[in-house]
């Protein structure tokens, strides 16, 4: 199996496939991981996200169910430590408008299985989500990495996949041509460019910046949020925030107006913050698809699967598209 790009999709997809005695090679324009899983902040949160019956939200109920299991799994095969936290998540109301949301949407995440209780905050009304969670994507994809490798997969990093076969027998690349008896794309918002002679949900980067504190650990235990701004700690204790939604194509650069508003935001949820100066800034491209349901399948007539356009929540449904795309290729359903 040849799989194009190298982000969580595409290694954890790897590794499960190898697991199952499937030969498999894996290339990506850059390094391994190097962009949307490097810049996501890992927030595993579907209170934060979900709130209607979709097949979006079935796959993310799922993935959150078996992220404690996929981390045991993977820091076993690694030798890998993972920042992995079952911390729960505050989301933060602070109008009366704010609170009569943040009400109903509660009442409409219960009927989806999402748990939520009062919780009191001193920025305003508040809901704490018990089963939210974070994991570092940096201590995954480093985990995967050795794992993949330990399982006999081969990583190809710069070396970018120029064109997939139509029937999916192989792909060419920068270095030449490779073939397989199947092909897996999963890179991530460059992904229906790669297969631009089929009828496929197109795929979009979508930017986004976070900027990193150097703080003491411990200072926050769960992840905070408040309207479109969001908190969480390392292990480390550096402590992340995030984030803007900005529709500009592949351009990286780093936005200071953003950066400097991200910091006021986060500022104004968390004021222990207001004294602090970013170590750190940065931003990523996160893979929109329109309809905003990931594409995980198989291109007819063809031996193409797709695993790609899991927008905001790749992280968290890594393992939920590792096991779909293992049970399609292996006819394990």
């Amino acid at each position: 199996m040849i799989v194009v790009g190298a982000g969580i999709i595409g290694l954890a997809c790897a590794w499960r496939l190898a697991r199952c005695k499937i030969k498999v090679i894996v290339f990506d324009q850059g390094e391994a991981g190097g962009e949307a899983s490097w810049a996501g902040a890992g927030m595993l949160a579907p209170g934060g996200e979900m709130d209607e019956a979709s097949p979006l939200t079935q796959m993310a109920m799922c993935a959150l169910a078996m992220y404690p299991a996929f981390v045991e799994s993977l820091c076993a095969a690694s030798g890998v430590a993972i920042d992995y936290q079952r911390c729960g998540a505050i989301e933060v109301a602070r109008s009366d408008a704010e609170a009569e949301a943040l009400k109903q949407r509660a009442a409409r995440q219960a009927a989806l299985g999402i748990r939520s209780e009062r919780a009191s905050h001193t920025a305003g009304v508040a809901l704490f989500y018990p089963d939210d969670a974070l994991v570092n994507p940096r201590d995954i994809m480093a985990a995967l990495r050795i794992a993949c490798a330990r399982s006999g997969v081969v990583i190809r990093e710069r070396e970018p996949v120029a064109e997939i076969f139509r029937d999916g027998t192989g792909v060419r690349t920068s270095a030449g041509v490779y073939r397989d008896d199947g092909v897996l794309l999963a890179a991530g918002a460059w992904s229906s460019d790669l297969i631009p002679d089929f009828a496929v949900t197109k795929t979009k980067p979508v930017r986004g910046h976070l900027i990193a504190y150097r703080a003491e650990a411990g200072m926050l235990r769960t992840i905070l949020r408040g309207g479109h701004t969001y908190l969480l700690q390392r292990d480390t204790g550096t402590l992340i925030a995030g984030t803007s939604t900005e529709h500009v194509g592949f351009d990286r650069t780093i936005d200071e107006n953003i950066v400097e508003d991200i910091r006021e935001r986060a500022s104004s949820l968390m004021p222990a913050l207001a004294g602090l100066d970013p170590v750190e800034r940065w931003n990523g491209f996160r893979p929109g698809i329109e309809g905003g349901v990931p594409m995980i399948g198989k291109l007819e007539n063809t031996r193409i699967w797709t695993a790609f356009g899991h927008y905001r929540n790749g992280i968290l449904l890594a393992p939920d598209t590792a096991r779909r795309i293992e049970e399609l290729v292996t006819g394990a359903t």
